[in-house]
């Protein structure tokens, strides 16, 4: 059997949203499939209030979730980072299709590192797994919540309301913004958030056409590696609130999840890197190594950490927020 409608895409309407839908669209055309997008508002587009306020989790995906519950759409695109761990049983994640540049980038006029930058600098972020990390490396830096698309954070460094802010490479890549003065933070000293970088691809799971072709954009290799991530955050029960980082890789049938749990001012840090090789891993396997490095950092306090944070969420802390 073989589609005869177009496959009517969800999408928010900002402007990194769009270049994902369209991307996505573009992308299953490719495979000879028709394509609408139609532009859905979230609770996230439309309440300014601190996420932490919101509930954090799911305002930027839950609209565009029932959406596909309701059959107004047949197919949802995320940031992966945004879409919480706890699972819709109708619906399923039907591709992930090749990550982009995982990592967070320090804009400044300058350019400048995060070593270097002057002290007591003003750093503007809208995730709390950010904070904790420059502050970690650089507890002198105040560091300011800020929200809004990626060319409002711009704007904080272009107006010195802030001396740099820190934004996925990701959202700046795929929007051409390349230009800006920025340092790519390496990788070991911030992890990056959880599914940073992908796109996820969600359907209804009984619409088996619709799940064929969609499927047809995965990337196997970036699906194990979110996949271990996403276990990794579901068994923290961290959700998108808590100062968590997470990145896998596959290489050489050798797949390596790195994890961090801190606390939200970076004084305790706790990391752990595990293993998983064998010719034939499967996406259980990427499930398990996730579980694993959780309890791993389990056994060495990660949850009282993660609690600590949630009950200093009443002072409004920053968190990780979509189009950063």
């Amino acid at each position: 059997m073989t589609l005869d409608r177009p496959i009517r895409l969800g999408t928010r309407a900002s402007q990194l949203a769009l270049w994902q839908a369209n991307w996505t669209a573009n992308a299953l055309r490719n495979h000879g499939y028709e394509v609408e997008i139609l532009e859905l508002t979230t609770t996230g587009d439309t309440d300014r209030r601190p996420l932490a306020q919101l509930g954090g989790e799911g305002v930027f995906t839950k609209r565009i979730q029932e959406a596909l519950l309701a059959d107004e759409v047949d197919l949802a695109v995320h940031s992966l980072k945004d879409l919480p761990t706890i699972e819709v049983p109708e619906l399923t994640l039907a591709a992930v299709p090749p990550r982009e540049d995982v990592h967070d980038w320090l804009v400044s006029k300058d350019g400048v590192s995060l070593q270097d930058i002057v002290e007591n600098a003003k750093v503007g972020t809208g995730s709390l797994r950010r904070q904790a990390q420059l502050l970690h490396h650089r507890p002198d830096l105040d560091v300011l919540p800020i929200r809004g698309n990626v060319e409002t954070r711009l704007d904080k460094v272009k107006i010195g309301e802030c001396d740099a802010v820190v934004l996925a490479a990701a959202g700046l890549k795929r929007l051409e913004l390349t230009e800006v003065q920025a340092w790519s933070i390496p990788l070991e000293m911030m992890v990056p958030a959880v599914g940073q970088g992908a796109l996820g691809l969600e359907v209804l799971a009984s619409d088996q056409l619709i799940c064929e072709a969609v499927r047809t954009l995965n990337d196997p290799v970036t699906e194990m590696a979110v996949l271990a991530e996403r276990s990794l955050l579901k068994q923290l029960l961290a959700g998108c609130l808590a100062p968590v980082g997470g990145y896998a890789t596959l290489a050489d049938g050798t797949l390596t999840l790195t994890a961090t749990v801190l606390d939200a001012d970076g004084s305790e840090r706790l990391t752990h890197v595990g293993e998983m090789s064998g010719d034939d891993l499967s996406v259980g396997d990427a499930v398990e190594l996730g579980k694993e490095v959780a309890e791993a950092l389990l056994e060495r306090g990660a949850d009282a950490l993660i609690q600590k944070c949630r009950s200093n969420q009443k002072d409004d802390p920053p968190t990780e927020a979509a189009e950063s």
